[in-house]
């Protein structure tokens, strides 16, 4: 069973860990801006878009599909980007698993490297609150 039910309870968790990152940690939204890029991160189970957009300042963060054109694309499941979130799985292990999937420069994606790290700080205190 999917840890997102549905699409609305998925986007109020990363709209809170997105609000966190920008409040506590402005550096790494800001290695975004540096690099210049518009990235989606596409889930299934449930569908969802989030889209980065880093082309200006500040950065700005989307949801729900919007006719955006992303440099860098990240698919993967709800399901797998949580356990990310969570530390239980790494970026290593999720690209060389084929359980997500880059679409883009890859070299750009090292600028998501610091965001990772920091959502990783976020997101558990965001779950334990919405329970």
């Amino acid at each position: 069973m999917p840890f997102y039910s549905d699409t609305e309870t998925y986007y109020e968790n990363m709209r809170a860990l997105f609000a966190c990152v920008r409040t506590n940690y402005p550096r790494a939204t800001e290695a975004i801006a540096n690099a210049r890029i518009n990235i989606r991160v596409r889930t299934t189970a449930p569908d969802a878009n989030i889209i980065i957009h880093g082309r200006a300042r500040p950065v700005t963060i989307t949801y729900g599909e919007n006719g955006a054109r992303p440099d860098l694309e990240i698919d993967l499941t709800a399901d797998t980007f949580h356990k990310i979130l969570l530390g239980e799985f790494g970026l290593r292990q999720t690209l060389s698993g084929g359980k997500m999937k880059i679409k883009g420069p890859i070299w750009k994606a090292m600028s998501l490297g610091e965001l990772f790290k920091v959502t990783r700080q976020c997101y558990p205190d965001i779950l334990r609150n919405r329970s």
